[in-house]
C-alpha cells in the first residue's frame, strides 16, 4: 500500500490565510497546494472555513473553495468546516451540495455552523437585516436541509413539492459544528456526525465528545456516532518555527478582539516571538500542541483517546506555507510509526 492511499484519521481545517503583501489568487493557489500536499500524505478530509470581513483571509466562500480544491485533488474528501447555517437558505445549501456531489461523487464534506462566523454588522448585513436569534433558528433550518437533502418533508408541507437539484443519490457527509456543549448535544439527540473546536474551547472538548457518544441516539437502522475534535498543532524539530506558530496565532487573536483583521507582518511575527512579553507568557495551557512530531503525534493519539473520537481535524494557522506543509507531513509520518 502507497503512502497516498494508507488514509489516517486525520484532517486539515484551513482558513485559508492571506500571507502579508500576497494576493487573495496567490492564498487560494496556496490552499491548493496544502490540500495537494496532505492529500499525498495520506490525510482524510481537506475542509476550509466559513469567515467574512477580514482581510487576512479568502474563506469568505467556502463553497466555492471546495469546488476548487476538489478540482485539483483526487481522492482527499473536501467540504467546508463550516458552512454558518444562519447566512445561507437550506435550499440553497441543499442545491449547492448536491451540485459538488455531481462534480465530485464520494468526496463532499459539509459541516454546519450556528454562528454567523463574523462580527454582528456583517452577520446583519448576510442576513438581509433579519432580527432575531439566529442561533434559535438552527434546529429548523437542519432540518429543512435535511428534507431537502432527501428525508423529505411531511404530507401537506408547502415546501414538499420542490426539488433541491441536480438530483442526486448520495448526500454529502454531514457534521455539526460546537464550540461549546450546544453542538454535539444537537448532533447526539439528532443522529449527527459531530465536530468540536478544541482549538476554541480547550477545556469543555473532551467531556462535550464523551457525553456526545454517550447521548447519540440513532436516526436510522445501525447509525453509530462519529465524531471528530479540532486542535491547533505544529509539529518540527526548529524551535525558532514553533515559537513563531505560537506567536502568530496569539496575535492573531489579539488583533482579532482590537477589531483589526489584516494579515501580520512576519517582522512583527519574529519580534513578537523574541519579546520578554510573549516569553514570559508562553506555556502550556493545552490549546495549542506543538513540538517534535512524535511528541505532537503522540499527544494528539492520546486526546483521540480521551475524547473517544474518530478523527483528529489539525488546524495550523501559519503565515508560513512551506513550514505548514512540512508539519503536515511530519506529523502524518509520526502518525503511522506511533498508531
Amino acid at each position: 500500500m502507497s503512502v497516498a492511499d494508507d488514509v489516517l484519521p486525520l484532517a486539515v481545517l484551513d482558513f485559508v490565510g492571506i500571507e502579508h503583501g500576497e494576493s487573495p489568487s496567490a492564498a487560494i493557489a496556496g490552499a491548493v497546494s496544502i490540500a495537494q500536499a496532505v492529500e499525498a500524505a495520506g490525510y482524510r478530509r481537506y475542509w476550509v472555513s466559513e469567515h467574512h470581513n477580514m482581510t487576512s483571509l479568502a474563506c469568505s466562500a467556502p463553497e466555492l473553495l471546495t469546488a476548487h480544491v476538489g478540482a485539483h485533488t483526487s481522492r482527499i474528501r473536501v467540504g467546508a468546516a463550516g458552512i454558518m447555517l444562519p447566512n445561507h437558505a437550506p435550499f440553497k445549501v441543499a442545491e449547492t451540495f448536491r451540485t459538488l456531489l455531481a462534480m465530485y461523487p464520494g468526496r463532499i464534506d459539509l459541516a454546519l455552523g450556528r454562528a454567523p462566523g463574523t462580527d454582528p454588522l456583517t452577520a446583519h448585513v448576510l442576513r438581509r437585516g433579519v432580527a432575531g436569534d439566529p442561533g434559535a433558528e438552527f434546529p429548523g433550518q437542519v432540518g429543512e436541509l435535511l428534507a431537502f437533502l432527501g428525508d423529505g418533508f411531511p404530507a401537506g408541507h408547502p415546501y414538499a413539492q420542490l426539488v433541491a437539484a441536480p438530483l442526486v443519490e448520495e448526500r454529502p457527509e454531514l457534521f455539526v459544528l460546537g464550540s461549546s456543549p450546544y453542538g454535539p448535544r444537537f448532533a447526539a439527540v439528532n443522529g449527527l456526525s459531530a465536530v468540536f473546536a478544541h482549538h476554541m474551547s480547550p477545556d469543555l472538548a473532551v467531556e462535550a465528545l464523551r457525553a456526545y457518544r454517550r447521548e447519540f441516539t440513532a436516526r436510522t437502522d445501525g447509525a453509530t456516532p462519529y465524531a471528530a475534535m479540532s486542535v491547533l498543532a505544529f509539529a518540527s524539530d526548529d524551535e525558532e518555527a514553533i515559537g513563531e506558530f505560537e506567536a502568530a496565532w496569539t496575535l492573531m487573536i489579539q488583533n482579532i478582539t482590537r477589531g483589526i483583521r489584516e494579515p501580520l507582518r512576519p517582522d512583527d511575527i519574529r519580534a513578537f516571538a523574541r519579546s520578554p512579553q510573549f516569553r514570559a507568557a508562553r506555556g502550556d495551557d493545552g490549546r495549542m500542541v506543538t513540538g517534535a512530531p512524535k511528541s505532537v503525534a503522540g499527544r494528539l493519539l492520546e486526546l483521540k483517546q480521551e475524547a473517544q473520537v474518530d478523527e483528529i481535524v489539525v488546524v495550523t494557522p501559519n503565515l508560513d506555507r512551506d513550514r505548514r506543509r512540512d508539519s503536515f507531513a511530519a506529523l502524518a509520518d509520526a502518525w503511522r510509526q506511533l498508531a
